[in-house]
């Protein structure tokens, strides 16, 4: 079974930190490019960073660059992003996508193949 399971989520206070992780399951991402969107009630789906296949090239959103830093361990065939100064419209859902490209985009959500279930995001005090 193919699949993406994130994990990390949880609740902080502002100013804090968390780090998601982006596991694959049942094929490889070495030849994918790896993007985190996130999604808070009653607002549209927004791209957050993404990572190319082989890690060399990243993208995040204004919203949080600075901030986030996205990263991949082939080897473990993981994808993580950290979150740090976090605020409290930082909450969200987070979900992470495979995109079968060697670069990533975060314009083009539909262009993802396989999609994780999501992890809770809350920053709250």
């Amino acid at each position: 079974q193919l699949q993406l399971v994130e994990s990390g989520g949880g609740l902080v206070q502002p100013g804090g930190s968390l780090r998601l992780s982006c596991a694959a399951s049942g094929f490889t991402l070495d030849y994918y490019a790896i993007g985190w969107f996130r999604q808070a009630p009653g607002k549209e789906r927004e791209g957050v960073s993404c990572i190319s296949s082989s890690g060399g090239s990243t993208k995040y959103a204004d919203s949080v660059k600075g901030r986030f830093t996205i990263s991949r361990d082939n080897a473990k065939n993981t994808v993580y992003l950290q979150m740090n100064s976090l605020k409290p419209e930082d909450t969200a859902t987070y979900y992470c996508a495979a995109l079968p490209y060697s670069n990533c985009d975060l314009g083009r959500p539909y262009e993802y193949d396989y999609w994780g279930q999501g992890t809770q995001v809350s920053v709250s005090s």
